[in-house]
């Protein structure tokens, strides 16, 4: 397919969804699932001709940039002083459901798919599914009929699990391409701990000096309106890259930074949402339609009846039982673990990881099938997610305020 077509085909998308949105949101049509579903209308499936390979690198670039601007705008709108009453929540879930549900999706995988016997391979697919995507049920954590702790909660797991799992993937496509070389100084433990650890630290203080020195020129009318919202997403990056500087994770200090800035101006943080509303919003979604046209045309001839309950398993039990048993003895009721529980949708982390591996490893010449089921987990969750997240949301809310 010619890149111009390509192109018009966005526009035409972005078109069309921009004057029905609301519309459509009401039919509990999300972004996600038009941009897919157009991505695989504009693929080879729908028009025929080869296959449609992109500059891969091209690719990867826009879901970084992608995934950056969601981690930091989704972080600058949490109040850490609202934050402080349930931070045991986000914690459990982190690490202890997330731990689980790694574990049980390796087991599971190597039951499901005996053949494959690179064990790499299954940890490889474990890791791609493990991050959440809140903007795939974005009515879950903007729906102020849930409790705010419900919202919370789901946000910063958002937030947080791309960045902690990132490590392990990239430890893992190390050992698969005969590379020790990430964890030759201290091991892998103390290799994970640095990530986190400096990646938090660089993007908490990049938030923290750039909503500072913002505050500093507004406040002097040295800042015209129009960069309010350009320079939030200028620190996005660049806390990215600064954690990446240090030895640190860039997705972990991306979030951070979002953190700390939008705890410590509210007319920044108000222009952070505004550029994620639109033109962090479009980001996402080409990387939605990238995905449709590029994974599902590439991944199909390897989904089967195993592959779909493998991934209809990964959206359900393998992440809601390790949900509801990692809160453990917290007073959480039933309910609400399992509505927190399937939230757990698979977006654009997910396409990234994928990225990031066919990248490092070239490809995966014989080991096809295991992206593939990643892919087909993450196109079941962008619907599956989609069409439950504002029905759930209701009978939640009502749940909940008959509790009260």
């Amino acid at each position: 397919m010619h890149e111009h077509l390509l192109i018009l085909g966005i526009t035409i998308v972005i078109l069309g969804y921009g004057y029905f949105s609301r519309l459509l949101g009401r039919l509990n049509i999300s972004g996600p699932m038009v941009f897919v579903t157009v991505g695989i209308l504009l693929s080879p499936l729908v028009l025929g001709g080869e296959p449609v390979r992109p500059n891969a690198e091209a690719v990867q670039i826009v879901a970084e940039i992608a995934l950056i601007v969601v981690l930091f705008s989704d972080a600058s709108a949490i109040s850490l002083a609202r934050l402080k009453p349930i931070w045991k929540l986000p914690s459990r879930l982190l690490f202890v459901a997330m731990p689980i549900s790694i574990l049980l999706t390796y087991i599971t995988a190597k039951l499901f798919f005996p053949e494959e016997h690179s064990a790499l391979y299954l940890m490889l697919l474990a890791l791609i599914l493990a991050p959440t995507d809140a903007a795939l049920g974005k009515a879950v954590v903007s729906d102020t009929r849930l409790p705010e702790k419900v919202r919370n909660t789901i946000n910063v797991e958002s937030g947080l699990n791309d960045g902690i799992v990132f490590p392990l993937l990239l430890m893992v496509l190390a050992l698969m391409a005969g590379d020790s070389g990430q964890s030759q100084s201290g091991g892998p433990l103390l290799y994970i701990a640095r990530q986190i650890l400096f990646g938090a630290l660089a993007g908490a203080l990049v938030g923290w000096l750039g909503a500072r020195l913002g505050r500093w020129s507004i406040d002097r009318g040295w800042m015209e309106p129009q960069y309010y919202n350009l320079v939030p997403l200028a620190l996005a990056i660049f806390a990215y890259y600064f954690a990446e500087f240090l030895g640190g994770n860039g997705y972990i200090g991306a979030f951070f930074g979002g953190l700390l800035l939008g705890n410590s101006d509210e007319t920044l943080r108000r222009h952070v949402e505004e550029f994620a509303e639109s033109e962090g919003e479009l980001l996402v979604m080409v990387s939605f339609l990238i995905f449709g046209l590029v994974f599902v045309p590439a991944s199909l001839p390897y989904w089967d009846l195993k592959a779909l309950l493998f991934a209809l398993l990964s959206l359900t039990l393998l992440r809601m039982l390790p949900v509801a048993v990692g809160f453990g003895r917290l007073k959480l009721d039933l309910p609400t673990r399992l509505f927190i529980g399937w939230f757990g949708p698979r977006g654009i982390a997910s396409i990234l990881y994928i990225l990031v591996a066919a990248h490092q490893l070239g490809g995966f010449p014989g080991h096809e099938r295991i992206i593939a089921v990643a892919a087909l987990t993450i196109l079941l969750s962008i619907f599956l997610h989609g069409l439950s997240a504002q029905p759930l949301v209701r009978l939640y809310a009502r749940w909940v305020k008959s509790t009260d």
